[in-house]
């Protein structure tokens, strides 16, 4: 019986589903019918708002544009008054009332911050960026936005790039992981929006770690390393894709049929509607792709569907069409693709659903926004060290806080915020003081600028977030908080702005007028905990060799001072590990853990110059941290990896166990990582690949056992062609607490 009511449950969903489709199919071929020519081509149309929805703006080109049905889509608008005026524009004005999608970059979190992505992935918690997805969505769509452009899967293994705090770090099947799961949280929720997935492709691997750079590299490695987490998010059902500006294959990526049309729609079935990010039709030319008109061709025909801020589409397409270089069909396709995501938002039953300005007053920055984001934001701080247990601290005595971030608002956050309201969020300084109450005595001083370049400092965008003041008196003022406390927090590392978009750098040292404090700090004997703020992977060579105690809390959002003392007194243990390998000089990158091996390696770790081997002749070998890297305030031991089978065939099944034992006198979480190499491919396989993990709560003196089960898919491999290809052969299985010191077992594969 139990079985006929799930039978029966199972059709009815099908049916149910196909009912809508049905429904859905039929009122855009209506729709479609009643459409000229202009208004398909303005629904491929997208260009920023500002403020043309207020006095003389309602009479702007732009929207004039909305009301003759030529403009389908809008971003950057801010306030729901204003995209409701937008909407009614757009429904009671143009001819045929097509409601507006409304775009925006909420990348994460809207009025409530959750951690920087980079940040998030080191949290190993797809829920939790999952759930960090919908508060954000619930927060925008109650500000009128229907579309965020987010998440942003590219793979980034140059820290020099600024955009990786805007990824979740260097592997393929993490990013996947996570990047599907904020789909999830934007699009299945209470309030769902449209998500879109950027960069597609190969964004992250940008030459030189420039921003706006080229890209070269063969399919073989795009299939396998890069591509992925695209498929991952496309299989999690987003509904858009944003295309990248770089080349692939030597064409732009807006203009690649092979990437559109061959591997996003043949090859995975993606089913949404494509966007170019801001204005990269009209910079094809400047790449040399030929003039705007060839370019926009191109792109269209590539399976670009929507242009954003070229009005290159609305130059080009009808003369195209009227030359026969595309085709009346094509410009349906692609017109269907966008009216479905406004079908699926439910803009056409209710217009102004995403306009509640009462919802704006009860769903932004409330209790428990706050509490997700402050919970997140814990399990993303990374402990890299921690000699004779500085931390947790205790709550007694005295306590200096210092540095040029302890006492910021603007920065805390991180950076690609738009609707952020610092004014609501506390510094460090201040929830450390709201946290000891009176049980402890708090000391502070800035003791350093952030920096001391003169030209940074008097840039308008970095100045602005911070306080900047004579360095010597500063650095004196700091010694002296030191020496008459018990313990140091430094708080100390780059400002929000220094990472992000078009903020490429070449040292990724401390500054030197920050280490310089760190130094002053140090040579008072007291002991220093180094909190590390960070957009991206830094490098911390002298700190690790010289400060007993490093926590790298990235940018943890809005709630980060609450969060940051939750972890440092120890009512929370970190759980954060690395999802990106941590260099020991700028002469190492890109350093990533899942290289391809070469014939004459040597073990990580080794210092002396070995002639004729694959090394530096000054500088230690491998990582200061590998990926997957993270201490806890309580401890764990891993036993041997052990199969339940040696072998198995191609088509078979074994699972691999380990049992982990919390030997300390902390319950904690404890993510455990599941890895393997194809020791016998008959093309060469990564030193290492993640392949799965589990976040394992374990209480002190507990022993769990944690199985993962292996098959062909997790074997397997991607040729040139996108498919699937596994070797019989030698397989290592490897589980660990990190990429380097894992348990290792032998699989045959006949």
């Amino acid at each position: 019986m139990k079985k006929t009511f799930l039978l029966l449950a199972v059709l009815l969903s099908v049916t149910t589903s196909f009912a809508q489709k049905k429904s859905m199919d039929q009122y855009i071929d209506d729709l479609m019918a009643k459409m000229t020519l202009d208004e398909k081509v303005g629904q491929l149309n997208l260009l920023p708002g500002g403020d043309i929805t207020t006095g003389a703006g309602m009479n702007s080109p732009l929207a004039a544009l909305i009301q003759k049905g030529e403009l389908g889509s809008v971003l950057n608008v801010m306030g729901v008054d204003k995209v409701k005026a937008l909407q009614e524009l757009a429904v009671k004005k143009s001819r045929l009332g097509i409601p507006l999608l409304i775009g925006q970059d909420v990348i994460h979190g809207y009025e409530t911050i959750f951690p920087i992505p980079l940040a998030q992935g080191c949290s190993w918690d797809p829920q939790a960026v999952e759930l960090g997805a919908r508060v954000a969505a619930k927060e925008a769509s109650a500000d009128g936005v229907n579309w965020v452009y987010s998440p942003m899967v590219d793979v980034a293994h140059d820290p020099r790039w600024g955009r990786v705090s805007e990824g979740y770090g260097e592997d393929p099947y993490l990013s996947g992981v996570m990047g599907a799961a904020a789909v999830r949280g934007y699009q299945n929720g209470e309030y769902p929006v449209a998500a879109c997935l950027k960069h597609y492709a190969l964004y992250g691997a940008t030459e030189a770690g420039k921003d706006y750079s080229s890209v070269d590299m063969s399919r073989l490695r795009m299939y396998n390393q890069y591509l992925p987490p695209y498929k991952a998010a496309v299989d999690a059902g987003v509904w858009s894709v944003m295309s990248s500006f770089n080349l692939v294959d030597g064409v732009p990526a807006t203009g690649n049929e092979w990437l559109i049309n061959h591997v996003l729609r043949d090859q995975w079935g993606f089913k949404g509607f494509l966007v170019t990010d801001y204005g990269s039709i009209g910079e094809m030319p400047i790449l040399g792709f030929g003039d705007l008109k060839t370019s926009t061709i191109q792109a269209f025909k590539a399976g670009t569907d929507m242009d954003m801020c070229s009005n290159a589409y609305t130059k080009y397409l009808k003369e195209a069409l009227n030359e026969g270089s595309i085709t009346m069909a094509q410009i349906d396709t692609a017109v269907r693709r966008v009216l479905e995501a406004k079908y699926k938002l439910g803009l056409f039953s209710d217009p102004y659903r995403y306009c509640n300005v009462k919802r704006g007053k009860t769903d932004m920055y409330n209790s428990d926004s706050r509490k997700a984001a402050r919970d997140m934001a814990a399990e993303t701080f990374v402990l890299l060290k921690n000699d004779n247990n500085i931390l947790p601290l205790k709550r007694q005595g005295t306590i200096a806080l210092v540095g040029p971030l302890a006492d910021t608002r603007n920065n805390i956050p991180g950076t690609w915020c738009f609707a952020y309201k610092p004014e609501l969020y506390s510094t460090i300084k201040e929830s450390m003081q709201r946290y000891l109450g009176n049980s402890a005595k708090l000391v502070y001083a800035q003791g350093s600028n952030i920096y001391a370049d003169s030209t940074m400092q008097a840039n308008a965008s970095f100045g602005k977030t911070i306080k900047w003041g004579d360095s010597k008196k500063m650095l004196d003022e700091a010694v002296e908080a030191a020496k008459s406390s018990d313990v140091v927090v430094a708080c100390l590392g780059e400002l929000a702005e220094m990472s992000g978009e078009s903020s490429t750098r070449t040292n990724l040292n401390l500054p030197d007028v920050q280490k310089n404090l760190l130094k002053a700090l140090l040579a008072t004997g007291k002991p220093v905990v180094l909190l590390n703020f960070s957009g991206r992977p830094t490098i911390l060579t002298w700190e690790s060799q010289n400060v007993p105690a490093i926590m790298n809390v990235w940018f943890g959002g809005s709630e980060t001072g609450d969060a940051l003392c939750d972890v440092l007194f120890g009512d929370k243990v970190p759980t954060g590990k690395l999802v990106n390998t941590l260099p020991r000089s700028m002469g190492q990158i890109p350093i990533f853990y899942n290289h391809l091996s070469g014939s004459r390696d040597i073990p990580d770790g080794s210092c002396s110059f070995r002639k004729y081997q694959s090394n530096y002749i000054d500088e230690t070998t491998g990582p200061l941290y590998p990926f997957g890297y993270g201490l806890s305030y309580t401890t764990y031991k891993y036993s041997d990896v052990s199969l339940s089978a040696p072998s198995m065939s191609k088509e078979g099944k074994v699972t691999a166990t380990v049992n982990v034992t919390n030997t300390g006198d902390r319950d904690g979480d404890e993510v455990v990582e599941f890895y393997i190499h194809g020791k016998t491919s008959h093309i060469v396989r990564p030193v290492k690949e993640l392949k799965g993990f589990q976040r394992v709560h374990i209480a002190k003196g507990e022993t769990k056992t944690i199985s993962f089960d292996i098959d062909a898919n997790t074997l397997n491999y991607l040729d040139a062609e996108g498919k699937p290809f596994l070797d019989p052969g030698d397989f290592e299985i490897m589980i660990g607490p990190n990429s380097r010191d894992v348990k290792t077992a032998e699989l045959r594969v006949d």
